[in-house]
């Protein structure tokens, strides 16, 4: 395995401590993780930024509401008001 050495400041170094605690890891574990991350390769536009849909923001918020009616989309009488001052 390949040794590398970096500076950290104060404040990033505890957060890393901190992590590595929570997560039962060690330092080293918990930066080879986050690196192997970043690094994985993702859909990128043209400015080289991450791209995600609409429904990849909201995924998490998806089926998170039981009570509400089947028909919400399609029914115009839901949107009777909409607008409206």
């Amino acid at each position: 395995m390949a040794v590398i050495s970096l500076k950290l400041t104060e404040a990033l170094d505890a957060q890393l401590t901190d992590q590595a605690q929570r997560r039962r890891l060690s330092k080293s574990e918990l930066v080879r993780r986050a690196l192997t991350a970043f690094l994985q390769p993702s859909r990128q536009d043209v400015e080289g930024s991450a791209t995600q849909s609409a429904g990849d923001l909201v995924a998490d918020l998806v089926g998170c509401c039981e009570d509400g009616p089947a028909d919400l989309s399609s029914n115009p009488a839901y949107l009777s008001e909409f607008g409206a001052n």
